[in-house]
């Protein structure tokens, strides 16, 4: 059982979903994600940063400013040591750790739990 693995037993195991695989990802970027929630579907946007201490992050694919799915091809970079994704339309940085709009108190995107098992990655919904 690796570290992931026992996270997720501490958990409701029946929570956690498998989303895609490692081979779906690119490194230092993001890829969105269809995901089927009892809200109904959703778009995920996964970022992949290899080496860092966490390496997965998820948040709503949807920028809540532009009304455009289109967080996934933000670009990441690290303001003040909080690593974040700019919107590629208005540009507003969104914390990748919870998903937080740093130019706007009031603006928040959903943050995903995500993690990988092996080669899967896994989300909880």
């Amino acid at each position: 059982m690796n570290s992931s693995t026992a996270a997720m037993a501490t958990s409701s195991a029946s929570c956690w979903h498998l989303l895609c695989e490692r081979h779906d990802l690119i490194p230092f970027s993001g890829v969105a994600a269809w995901l089927e929630t009892s809200e109904g579907p959703a778009q995920v946007a996964i970022f992949y940063l290899p080496g860092q201490k966490q390496e997965l992050y998820a948040i709503d694919n949807h920028d809540p400013l532009s009304g455009a799915n289109v967080m996934a091809r933000g670009i990441i970079g690290d303001l003040d040591g909080q690593l974040v994704v700019a919107s590629p339309l208005y540009k507003q940085h969104y914390r990748l750790e919870d998903g937080q709009c740093l130019e706007e108190a009031a603006i928040k995107v959903r943050a995903w739990n995500i993690a990988f098992d092996g080669d899967n990655v896994l989300i909880y919904k």
